[in-house]
């Protein structure tokens, strides 16, 4: 079992910066990929990114590439999203959540991002 908390969302200009962080609980925490993802109002939750077990591979959704960045800290059971130039088509609850044998099992309970224009 694996419990993840989402922190760090808020409001922010376009073209700003925002990172938000997921912390993990329970056990074997390295054992998991992690990934983002984001639901807008009135949209389905969509996929944001993805990290490897090890830290060692990523992948982007098409939206967010060159722009977001995933990383994690394994000593620290922490994953982040750093997010730069932001759109106003980013806003949404961003969602972390942990992957283990093919699918996503554990989800957060989101944090809020509002990107104004």
């Amino acid at each position: 079992q694996v419990q993840l908390v989402e922190s760090g969302g808020g409001l922010v200009q376009a073209g700003g910066s925002l990172s938000v962080s997921c912390a993990a609980s329970g056990r074997a925490f390295s054992n998991y990929g992690m990934g983002w993802f984001r639901q807008a109002p009135g949209k389905e939750r969509e996929f944001v990114a993805e990290i490897r077990r090890s830290g060692g591979g990523t992948s982007y959704a098409d939206s967010v590439k060159g722009r977001f960045t995933i990383t994690r800290d394994n000593a620290k059971n922490a994953v982040y999203l750093q997010m730069n130039s932001l759109k106003p088509e980013d806003t949404g609850v961003y969602y972390c959540a942990a992957r283990r044998d093919g699918g996503f099992i554990y989800w957060g309970q989101g944090t809020q991002v509002t990107v104004s224009s």
